[in-house]
C-alpha cells in the first residue's frame, strides 16, 4: 500500500475542508468567518497548536515498531465532498488509520470525533478498505483514544457536513452566540459576540447601575 500523492486529488469543485467540520460542530459562525470570509486570528491556544504539529506537518514516510506512519497525508472523498490532510497516518494490518493530534486534552464525543470520522470515510473511499475506527492523539495526556466511526457517528457526520455547506452557501454569517465558548476563541476580537444582533437593541435604555460605594 502506498500514499496518494497530492497529484492524484480529484477536482475539489464544492468540496470543503475536513478542518470546518470540527469549526461548525463547535461554532458555526467560527467556520463561516474562516472558511468563507477568511478571517482568523491566533491567540495562546492556537500557537500552541502549531507548534504541536510541526512534527507532523511535513510529508514523510516512516516506520515505527515495524508499522508504517504517513505524515500530512492529503485525503479526499467524493461522495462526502470533503477534503484535507491527515496529521499521521498508521499501516496496521494493512489498514490505513488516521491519527488526529491536538495540543490539549480530548473529551469524548467532542467536535474532534467528526473530524476523526471524516478521516476514516476518506480513506475507506481511496483505498476500498473497511476501517472501523481512528484515534484521536492529546498532548495534554501524552495518549491515544479510539474514535469508533459507527452509524451513529456518520449520520452526525452527514448531518454537519450539510448544515455546513448551507452555512458557507448562506448570504449572512450566522448569528454570535456569545456564550463560554467565546472566552478563549481566538475569533472575538472580530467576532464581536457581544455586540446587541438587533438594532432595537441600540435604542432601548438600560436598566440604572446598581453602585456599592
Amino acid at each position: 500500500m502506498t500514499a496518494p500523492d497530492e497529484h492524484d486529488l480529484p477536482h475539489q469543485g464544492d468540496s470543503i475542508p475536513i478542518s470546518a467540520i470540527e469549526h461548525h460542530a463547535y461554532c458555526p459562525r467560527q467556520a463561516v468567518l474562516i472558511h468563507r470570509e477568511g478571517y482568523f486570528d491566533a491567540n495562546t491556544d492556537t500557537v500552541r497548536g502549531d507548534l504541536a504539529h510541526q512534527a507532523v506537518d511535513r510529508r514523510a514516510t516512516t516506520t515505527i515498531r515495524g508499522n508504517t506512519v504517513w505524515t500530512s497525508l492529503p485525503v479526499w472523498s467524493n461522495s462526502l465532498g470533503v477534503h484535507g490532510v491527515c496529521d499521521t497516518v498508521h499501516l496496521r494490518d494493512g489498514r490505513p488509520i488516521p491519527v488526529e493530534h491536538k495540543s490539549g486534552g480530548y473529551r469524548p464525543g467532542s467536535a474532534a470525533d467528526l473530524q476523526v470520522a471524516a478521516q476514516v470515510v476518506c480513506l475507506r473511499e481511496m483505498f476500498a478498505t473497511d476501517i472501523s475506527y481512528g484515534e484521536v492523539f492529546a498532548g495534554r495526556t501524552r495518549r491515544r483514544y479510539t474514535v469508533t466511526v459507527d452509524d451513529t457517528l456518520l449520520q452526525r457526520l452527514t448531518d454537519t457536513v450539510t448544515a455546513l455547506r448551507a452555512a458557507l452557501a448562506a448570504i449572512r454569517a450566522p448569528t454570535p452566540v456569545n456564550d463560554r465558548r467565546c472566552t478563549r476563541c481566538s475569533l472575538k476580537p472580530g467576532c464581536l459576540p457581544d455586540i446587541p444582533t438587533t438594532p432595537t437593541n441600540l435604542f432601548t435604555p438600560q436598566p440604572p447601575a446598581d453602585w456599592t460605594d
